[in-house]
């Protein structure tokens, strides 16, 4: 089953152009299920039917996974089972009647404006690192961006004159996304007095945010950053790299933005996507209705 998952990756990539984490995601996906229907099952890929593939979801299950997790993998296995169909390598599609498991809808985790504006002074621009640190904050606050799409940023990418950003997101789709005055000010102050003390003559690096070598800033460690600057600033939320897209969202919807404008500047490609903030700024509703509603 390894070449048709390295084919089956190979169209991912070339003819949708998923982005890289959704690649990652497929190919961990049908690596688990590769190895299951190899080892417990014993039979080919030519054998496989829906009995095989409903007792490799209740082995997720019973190794404690998410409901969330196994509709990922169904999701996964029907695309490569569906690829293989077109490709004429099987005859049939054995995951025709498989159902998906209802998700559950966890809310995103959101900052109050106020831990917000704490986390967002939290670093110390006296010095090149803060003057990064800053301006990478207040652009996820001010466009909501992802952080793969935030350390992918050229500065070509960035026009403060005109005041927006140029972002790639999934799927290769392109969108502009206006920026504040906040925002504007760190990116100013980085580019003018920061930036260059990370430049490494050793690397032709054209990217917008680098990091102590000299390249480009990773995942990871901007992770390492956000982390710390969370213990800094005393916020004792949990606090992710999606956390500011999350706050963002919600704060622009408890202050009257359109849905579809929200929906536009995040890049989701369903509106339903976005519509679990309008469930979110709800419950924060109804929770500060019962705390100072004096008869709630």
């Amino acid at each position: 089953m390894k070449d048709q998952i390295q084919d089956f990756m190979h169209f991912l990539l070339v003819e949708k152009g998923l982005a890289k984490n959704t690649l990652i995601s497929y190919e961990r996906d049908l690596k688990t299920y590769s190895k299951y229907i190899q080892t417990v099952e014993n039979c080919t890929i030519q054998e496989i039917t829906r009995m095989h593939i409903v007792r490799f979801l209740a082995f997720l299950k019973d190794q404690g996974k998410s409901s969330k997790t196994i509709a990922r993998h169904i999701a996964s296995i029907r695309a490569f089972h569906q690829f293989l169909l077109r490709d004429r390598v099987l005859e049939s599609d054995p995951t025709v009647h498989i159902e998906t498991p209802q998700k559950e809808q966890a809310l995103p985790k959101v900052l109050s404006m106020q831990d917000v504006d704490i986390l967002l002074d939290a670093p110390d621009i006296t010095d090149h690192y803060g003057k990064r640190d800053k301006a990478m904050l207040e652009l996820l606050y001010a466009t909501g961006i992802r952080v793969s799409e935030l350390i992918n940023l050229n500065r070509e990418d960035v026009h403060l004159t005109m005041g927006f950003i140029r972002c790639i997101g999934k799927g290769n789709k392109e969108r502009i996304i206006p920026i504040g005055g906040a925002a504007t000010s760190a990116l100013t102050l980085y580019l003018e007095e920061g930036r260059a003390q990370f430049v490494n003559k050793h690397y032709e690096e054209d990217s917008l945010f680098l990091n102590h070598h000299g390249k480009r800033l990773t995942r990871q460690g901007f992770w390492k950053i956000l982390k710390r600057l969370g213990r800094d600033a005393n916020i004792e939320k949990e606090i992710t790299p999606h956390t500011l897209r999350h706050s963002f969202a919600t704060h622009l919807l408890e202050n009257g933005a359109d849905l579809r404008a929200v929906q536009e500047m995040l890049g989701h490609a369903d509106i339903s996507t976005t519509q679990i903030y309008t469930h979110l700024t709800k419950t924060r509703l109804k929770d500060v209705y019962t705390k100072f509603h004096p008869r709630a």
